[in-house]
C-alpha cells in the first residue's frame, strides 16, 4: 500500500485588529510641574470659593465636590495660570491629533471649554460624552492616594448583544471597560464622541484636575 502524502499545510490564518479607540496619555510637561499644580491648586480654592453659582449647581448636580463646568468654563481665558496650561496641553493635542492622521485641512484644532473638578470622598462623575467637540481631556493637579481614574468604555458595547462575555486575562485593548489612572502632572486626551466615567473617589483629601474641549475650527 503506498505511503500517504502529508496534508498540504493550511493557509496561514490571520486576525486583523481594525477600527482602534486611541486614547493619549502623558505628563504635561517635563519640569516645572510641581509649582505650576500648586498655583493650580491655589487658584482652584480661589475660584470654589467665590463662585457662588457653581457651588450651587455642583451641590445639585456633583455631590460631594465643585465643578465650574456650568458657571466658569473658560478658564483658559480668565487666567495667565490657566492661559500657560492650555499652551502646554496645545502641544499635545496636536501630537495625538497625527497620531490619529487627522486631515484637518486648512482649519485648526482649539480649546473651546476649561474648568475645574474638586472631587472629595466618594464623588463620581457618571458616564457620559461631550458633545460639539472633537478632543477632550483632562489634567490632574492633584491625586491623593487612591484617587479614582478615568473609566472607558467600549464604543461598540451596545452591538455585541448575545456575544459571550470577555476572560479575566484578557488584553487591555480586549476588555469592555478600562481605567487610566490619575496621575498629578499628567493629562489624558481622548476623542470626544468616547463615553467615560469617573468612579467614586476612596481617597481622603480632595482630587483636583482641569478639564477641557477642542473644536476644530
Amino acid at each position: 500500500m503506498p505511503a500517504r502524502k502529508p496534508a498540504a499545510p493550511a493557509a496561514a490564518a490571520r486576525v486583523a485588529a481594525l477600527f482602534p479607540t486611541l486614547i493619549y496619555h502623558a505628563p504635561l510637561k517635563t519640569r516645572g510641574v510641581t509649582s505650576l499644580n500648586r498655583e493650580l491648586e491655589r487658584e482652584a480654592h480661589q475660584l470654589r470659593d467665590h463662585d457662588v453659582a457653581g457651588r450651587r449647581w455642583s451641590g445639585k448636580a456633583y455631590p460631594g465636590g465643585y465643578t465650574s463646568y456650568a458657571s466658569l468654563d473658560q478658564l483658559h481665558q480668565m487666567s495667565s495660570t490657566f492661559f500657560d496650561v492650555r499652551a502646554a496641553i496645545d502641544r499635545h493635542v496636536r501630537a495625538y491629533a497625527r497620531a490619529l492622521h487627522w486631515d484637518l485641512g486648512e482649519a485648526r484644532l482649539q480649546m473651546t471649554d476649561c474648568w475645574i473638578n474638586i472631587m472629595g470622598p466618594l464623588c463620581a462623575h457618571g458616564a457620559h460624552v461631550h458633545p460639539h467637540a472633537v478632543v477632550s481631556g483632562t489634567y490632574y493637579v492633584k491625586t491623593p492616594a487612591r484617587s479614582s481614574g478615568l473609566r472607558f468604555e467600549d464604543p461598540r458595547l451596545a452591538s455585541f448583544m448575545a456575544a459571550p462575555a470577555r476572560t479575566d486575562d484578557a488584553p487591555e485593548p480586549m476588555r469592555h471597560h478600562v481605567i487610566y489612572p490619575a496621575r498629578a502632572g499628567w493629562l489624558t486626551l481622548f476623542e470626544s464622541w468616547q463615553r467615560h466615567e469617573v468612579p467614586p473617589s476612596l481617597a481622603s483629601g480632595e482630587r483636583i484636575s482641569i478639564s477641557f474641549n477642542y473644536a476644530w475650527v
